[in-house]
């Protein structure tokens, strides 16, 4: 008998966390970290409904924080078994967990020094010296090559397309012949520098991704739209501020602000990268040339890319990032976290937000109860570092640059099933993306659910 435990991302999109048990092996499909209300973050600092030591192996879809955040503190808690991921993720997750940690340990210091926790001392959630020990433990393997992750349980990753390394995985049960297969978060078509999401042909049971699923992203000119962003805060003398995602998310807004200078659609600004992550990140998404799409290569050999000596300014130290403060405009400045729940944009922000002649723009999806989200909701305060700041700028945003499958491209991506699944289960999406996507995925006939957190469902037998 094979089951799934759904232990996060079921009723929303943050805490991607699935425990797999198969003839007495119990593998964890990503472990990530709750993002986003504060009830969802309080759970990171529950114990865990699984012992870490019982795990056996730990399967990464992709490297975003959501989806691995939580490795450091499973090993911490006793796990020592393999990670298996794609080697991109595993190079992404080396910037991308010490700098989580890091992150904590900071605002953890910053909060106990200007006393505004209600916890005393603020802690982190796990430091520096609990993810370099996750990272030990990866162990990485290339897309459409199955490998034997546990007794009688193969996996094979296959291209996603939403970040470098992004997998969707394919589990083979051998003793019961199910074929298990997770989208992870499935990327969209014609994107700009990885491949397409690879077809599947067939699963017994499948565990989709939902993030859109009450939402198409429609016929949206993100190159026009990010054109008229930049150039109506130039024509006030003012700063383009724009959360972004350190990985996948910023590498596509260099590439695309690249395209609009060389195409003069655009005036040639000062860009600042203040996000060490985001510099580190840019090459190795450059290194991985075997996902790069036709597009992205071209590019390259055409002389375009990021680090050419008249590209974008890379900012690593907090020195350096606080002399941005001062800067006056027009000049663009692109930092994380995307949903403006931490790092560096908090300082932009807060020194941006008060004047209108700034713009801030979103150009991801932004969950409920992040700061991201109610400035798009039109708060015209919101808190950072425990003090309120008045909402003056131009918020905006352009939802073509979504990395994430809208429902048309869920639905055109399940067209490549030559069979259907017996047993299809939604994950990974907010209740009425949920709610819409399982409808339309019963329109098609398909056996279908959308589990809670903390159930345990059965899995179809072929």
């Amino acid at each position: 008998m094979a089951s799934l435990q759904f232990l996060g991302a079921a009723g929303t999109v943050t805490g991607s966390r699935f425990l797999l048990e198969h003839d007495g092996q119990r593998i964890l499909i990503d472990c990530g970290l709750f993002q986003g209300k504060r009830e969802l973050r309080q759970l990171n600092w529950e114990p865990s409904p699984v012992d870490a030591k019982t795990i056996h192996a730990v399967v990464l879809t992709h490297a975003h924080i959501d989806h691995t955040g939580g490795l450091p503190r499973l090993v911490k808690e006793g796990f020592k078994g393999p990670v298996y991921c794609t080697s991109g993720t595993r190079d992404l997750c080396g910037l991308l967990l010490p700098d989580s940690a890091r992150l904590q340990e900071e605002e953890a210091a910053f909060a106990n020094k200007h006393r505004y926790s209600r916890h005393s001392p603020a802690l982190p959630l796990y430091g520096e010296e609990d993810a370099f020990a996750a990272l030990k433990q990866f162990e990485s393997f290339t897309y459409d090559r199955p490998r034997k992750v546990a007794p009688g349980i193969t996996l094979t990753f296959r291209r996603a397309g939403h970040i470098l390394g992004s997998a969707i995985c394919v589990f083979e049960l051998e003793s019961t012949r199910q074929r298990v297969v997770f989208t992870g978060d499935l990327g969209r078509y014609n994107a700009p520098i990885l491949r397409d999401p690879d077809a599947v042909p067939s699963a017994t049971t499948l565990i989709s991704e939902c993030t859109y699923g009450d939402r198409e992203h429609g016929q949206q000119d993100p190159m026009g739209e990010l054109a008229a962003a930049v150039n109506t805060t130039v024509k006030r003398g003012g700063v383009l501020v724009i959360p972004a995602f350190a990985v996948g998310r910023t590498q596509e807004l260099l590439y695309r602000l690249g395209l609009l200078e060389r195409e003069q659609k655009i005036p040639i600004l000062p860009v600042f990268i203040d996000s060490p992550m985001a510099c580190d990140a840019t090459p190795i998404y450059l290194a991985h040339t075997y996902e790069h799409d036709a597009d992205m290569r071209r590019y390259m050999e055409e002389g375009l890319s990021p680090r050419r000596p008249q590209g974008p300014r890379f900012v690593t130290s907090a020195k350096e990032s606080k002399t941005l403060n001062a800067m006056k405009g027009p000049a663009i400045i692109i930092s994380a976290s995307g949903m403006a729940t931490g790092g560096r944009i908090l300082h932009h922000l807060k020194h941006r937000l008060p004047d209108p002649k700034n713009t801030i723009l979103f150009v991801g999806y932004q969950s409920e109860g992040t700061r991201g989200r109610r400035l798009l909701d039109g708060e015209a305060q919101v808190k950072i570092h425990g003090s309120f700041v008045d909402v003056k700028a131009t918020i905006m945003k352009v939802s073509g640059f979504s990395a994430h499958a809208d429902w048309t491209e869920l639905l055109k991506w399940m067209e490549g099933f030559t069979t259907p699944p017996k047993q299809v289960l939604l994950v990974h999406g907010e209740p009425s993306g949920l709610e819409a996507m399982r409808k339309r995925v019963a329109d098609k006939g398909w056996p279908v659910a959308v589990p809670t957190r903390l159930q345990t469902v059965e899995l179809v037998k072929p």
